[in-house]
């Protein structure tokens, strides 16, 4: 028995079955990538320089071609969106949809905000790639509409074509606020695992409600702290940077000797930026992790000594909320959906508050 073949609502079309789609690459214009280093040069899509992740670690140089962050916005009359990706393989967890790790989110930027309008789906047992769509704007009402498409969280992604009706038009779509990204460094959390689909990673949720650009620096199990990520981190434009890699210091001793480091690192290129420290949210407390939650906020306090306008600290413990915390994760460590929202909500409150010095 096929539960696809009972119930439609779980069918994942793998033909798209239209006659009058056209297919454009989204590195040519008007499409705008945000989250993705330089996408217009490079073979598959990056977070961040080849030689940049290669000199960091092994894990960082395997993950940065995941493209958790990236987003295309653009506009179009159309009454349905496509897409076509082209993909060297698919990763797959136990613990994660395939959604979550390979899928696109379609969101319509409306009054500010993103709203969520479907998930292109990749089938099981894709191998490279997929074609998908959605119909936003189904009644075609004749009026561009924004939107805006969340990349693929644990995968990466050799190239995007967005498919349109043939007499539709095409435009760039929405602008983000007039801010240099935030900027996320940090563990597989930070890269968005376990998040159901793309747009519910946390970073992804604060980008939607405020629209304000990003940068997802997570690298699952390889986010250390190393002199080449504070370099790079250093050099890039931000509004604020959210130091979140706590989880992958393999050892207390580890965390203390790189985290005020780097901190320093980017405060000497960027003296007034306000800069957010979060530990780790697990909803069991180890060993450790008291000890940890120490270093990192000793880090905090001499920010704040410095400038407290500029620096932020989250006690991870804190971000899933009282009631109901063990249901935030799906193995008492990576947040599922429930766990992102929460963590969305603490974590942008205290944005919102840096952001307002």
């Amino acid at each position: 028995m096929r539960i696809d073949e009972i119930d439609k609502n779980l069918k994942v079309e793998t033909t798209l079955g239209l006659t009058d789609v056209v297919f454009t690459d989204v590195r040519r214009d008007p499409f705008c990538v945000y989250g993705l280093y330089d996408y217009k040069n490079q073979p598959v899509f990056r977070r961040m320089p080849e030689d940049v992740a290669r000199a960091v670690n092994d894990g960082v140089y395997g993950l940065h071609i995941h493209t958790a962050g990236g987003r295309v916005r653009f506009s179009t009359d159309s009454p349905y969106v496509a897409i076509r990706c082209k993909m060297q393989g698919v990763t797959q967890f136990p613990h994660m949809t395939l959604c979550g790790t390979s899928g696109f989110d379609l969101y319509e930027h409306q009054n500010g905000v993103d709203i969520y309008r479907g998930t292109f789906m990749p089938p099981v047992g894709m191998k490279d790639g997929y074609a998908s769509v959605q119909y936003p704007n189904s009644e075609a009402d004749g009026r561009m509409h924004d939107y805006t498409i969340h990349f693929p969280l644990y995968n990466d992604v050799m190239s995007l074509e967005i498919g349109v009706r043939c007499d539709a038009q095409i435009g760039c779509g929405a602008k983000y606020l007039p801010l240099a990204p935030i900027v996320y460094y940090g563990s597989s959390i930070t890269q968005g695992g376990c998040a159901s689909r793309p747009g519910n990673a946390y970073q992804n949720i604060i980008s939607a409600k405020r629209n304000i650009d990003h940068i997802n620096l997570g690298f699952s199990g390889s986010a250390r702290g190393e002199d080449a990520i504070a370099d790079y981190i250093a050099s890039l434009e931000m509004s604020v940077f959210v130091c979140d890699y706590d989880h992958n210091a393999p050892t207390p001793e580890h965390l203390e000797a790189t985290h005020e480091k780097l901190y320093r690192t980017v405060r000497a290129a960027h003296p007034d930026l306000p800069i957010l420290f979060v530990t780790k949210p697990d909803a069991l407390y180890r060993p450790d992790d008291v000890r940890r939650r120490d270093i990192v906020f000793a880090t905090y306090r001499k920010a704040y000594d410095e400038n407290p306008k500029t620096a932020g600290f989250i006690d991870g413990h804190t971000l899933f909320g009282a009631e109901y915390h063990d249901a935030c994760t799906v193995d008492t460590c990576h947040p599922n959906d429930a766990g992102f929202v929460r963590m969305a909500s603490v974590i942008g409150a205290e944005i919102d508050r840096l952001l307002r010095g």
